[in-house]
């Protein structure tokens, strides 16, 4: 078989396993016991019952083995659920994560791509199978395919001005119409609730019924027009003024899924169109949301045409930059964190000018004391919000860079993890979330906060690292002359301009493996996962490099 065959082989085990495994869950959680179910595609074939060929994880290390079925053979036993050692293997990768995520928030936005597309049904199911797990769901579909589509049915042209659309008359009433079409489209979707054939076996039906899934829509979303920028007339184009954050977490706590359009209300009664993407940065600032999922029709690509799995907050901002000539959003990205950009939002004032960060997280506060970006006072100037869209998105002459300024901005307004992720793979978002190597793009301001390549200045401070630990026979001793020129193969984590834990990474490209040595921890900041943090880094590090196997050489630290 072909490594794409075994790849899809694998994938396709996995996500009916954490179908099965999520499935027990949420039955648990409703208060009754529950077996794993096989569940059926949308030709009537069950997922699980087209392959027979076994598979193995990338990572023998860090996943589990997995199996999956071959095209089916006939009988009843063809369609049965995989072997019980892998459903329960999966069962227990998948359950760390299943009690970490349980009363997160997580706002997630899905690209009008996927909304029109054919998967839509299967995001939908899975977000239904995530909100039984405790994982409360604010839902920001996209709208602007439709919107497209519908002028183009009535004889008008879509008309873009950079990330934002022209609304005159006819285009506010077609985002009106799609608006509502797609509300009422994921009401139906999310009302069936689980199969009741596969519960019969587990008691009475009608105790099954709150199973079904509460949406709760309204209000929640002020606006004002934008007006005309630069001799251009925006018409009904709204921008983003305010979250309705009480009322929205009233319905969260009351286990309803919260849909928000892009559809907002002014002051004066009128309905904008805002931007979607817009809302759905607003929403998760606003909300301090755990997690800001981006539901694409792709996946993103370093420049090598490699799946980037995982990007800090520094270096999505660095790639970002790199691209802001090419790039309008970028430079947009740019201007608004670029400290000459702030400081030009206030000549004329003597407040005192803020850095990047400060000027974000006070685009966060502003939108958490439900008073919109501008707080009530007019400190910050300039668009609400962060919006992408336009023609460059919709030619992708970017691809998805677009999507990775919305992550970056949100991380730099407190939100700590945002995942970019392809709607279009099957069971993408349960991988995405229950799997440790995930299924799409991380972007996180935490996790490797500081976390970096080691430079010549980081010399002395590795030296302090590591020097009490060569002395006590741990690590091998190297002198200064070794370690500088092994330096470009170190990573260190720096914390208030001291050096508090460092690794090394020697890559063999021929062999796919690496070994890890010279792991040190400050001895002020032992006991504090540092130590983890940088192992993770460095394996993800590992990936990038297209390395399958990692080990390290020790005499004193087996265990």
């Amino acid at each position: 078989m072909c490594d794409e065959g075994k790849k899809q082989v694998t994938h396709l085990s996995r996500v009916g396993s954490l179908y099965m495994a999520t499935s027990v869950v949420v039955a648990r959680l409703a208060g009754e016991a529950s077996q794993p179910k096989v569940l059926p595609s949308a030709n009537g074939v069950s997922s699980e019952s087209y392959w027979r060929v076994a598979a193995t994880r990338r990572w023998q290390g860090r996943g589990v083995r997995c199996c999956a079925a071959g095209f089916r053979g006939g009988g009843a036993d063809a369609d049965a659920v995989i072997a019980s050692e892998d459903f329960v293997g999966f069962f227990r990768e998948a359950w760390p994560y299943i009690r970490g995520h349980r009363g997160s928030t997580f706002v997630v936005v899905i690209s009008s791509e996927v909304v029109c597309g054919p998967h839509f049904y299967r995001v939908l199911q899975d977000i239904s199978l995530l909100h039984g797990l405790g994982i409360k769901f604010v839902l920001v579909p996209g709208t602007h395919i439709q919107i497209d589509k519908l002028l183009s049915e009535r004889g008008k042209k879509a008309k873009y001005v950079g990330q934002y659309r022209i609304t005159d008359e006819d285009a506010r009433k077609a985002a009106m119409d799609a608006a509502g079409r797609i509300r009422l489209t994921i009401e139906a979707k999310l009302s069936p609730g689980p199969p009741m054939l596969n519960l019969r076996r587990h008691g009475v039906i009608g105790r099954w019924h709150g199973l079904v899934d509460s949406i709760a829509s309204g209000n929640f979303l002020g606006a004002k027009r934008r007006g005309v920028v630069n001799g251009i007339d925006y018409g009904f184009t709204g921008e983003v003024t305010k979250i309705d954050v009480s009322r929205i977490r009233e319905r969260l706590d009351s286990d309803s899924i919260v849909v928000i359009s892009n559809m907002g209300f002014s002051s004066s009664g009128d309905v904008l169109n805002c931007n979607t993407y817009e809302v759905a940065t607003a929403c998760a600032l606003a909300l301090e949301a755990d997690k800001l999922i981006c539901v694409v029709d792709g996946q993103v690509f370093d420049d090598h045409g490699r799946a980037i799995q995982y990007m800090s907050i520094e270096e999505a901002d660095l790639l970002i930059r790199k691209r802001a000539r090419q790039s309008d959003i970028a430079a947009s990205y740019v201007k608004v964190v670029d400290e000459e950009g702030i400081n030009s939002l206030h000549k004329g004032d003597d407040r005192p000018s803020l850095s990047p960060k400060a000027y974000i997280n006070g685009y966060a506060a502003s939108f958490r004391n439900g008073l919109g970006f501008n707080n009530g006072n007019g400190i910050y100037s300039g668009e609400q919000g962060f919006a992408i869209g336009g023609e460059e998105r919709l030619s992708r002459s970017n691809g998805y860079l677009s999507e990775l300024v919305a992550a970056a901005y949100v991380c730099h307004g407190g939100v700590q993890r945002v995942h970019i992720i392809d709607g279009c793979v099957d069971g993408s978002l349960l991988l995405e979330l229950f799997t440790r190597d995930g299924a799409g793009t991380m972007i996180a301001r935490d996790v490797y906060e500081g976390t970096r390549m080691a430079t010549a200045e980081d010399l002395p401070g590795i030296r302090k690292i590591i020097r009490p630990l060569e002395d006590s026979g741990v690590l091998v001793r190297r002198t200064d002359a070794q370690l500088l020129e092994a330096l470009e193969s170190f990573y260190v984590v720096e914390r208030d301009g001291s050096i508090i834990a460092c690794a090394a990474l020697f890559p063999f490209p021929e062999e796919q493996s690496g070994e890890v040595a010279a792991i040190a921890v400050s001895e002020e900041c032992r006991g504090r996962g540092q130590g983890d943090k940088l192992l993770d880094y460095v394996e993800k590090m590992a990936l990038s490099l297209g390395l399958k196997k990692l080990f390290l050489l020790t005499t004193r630290t087996a265990d």
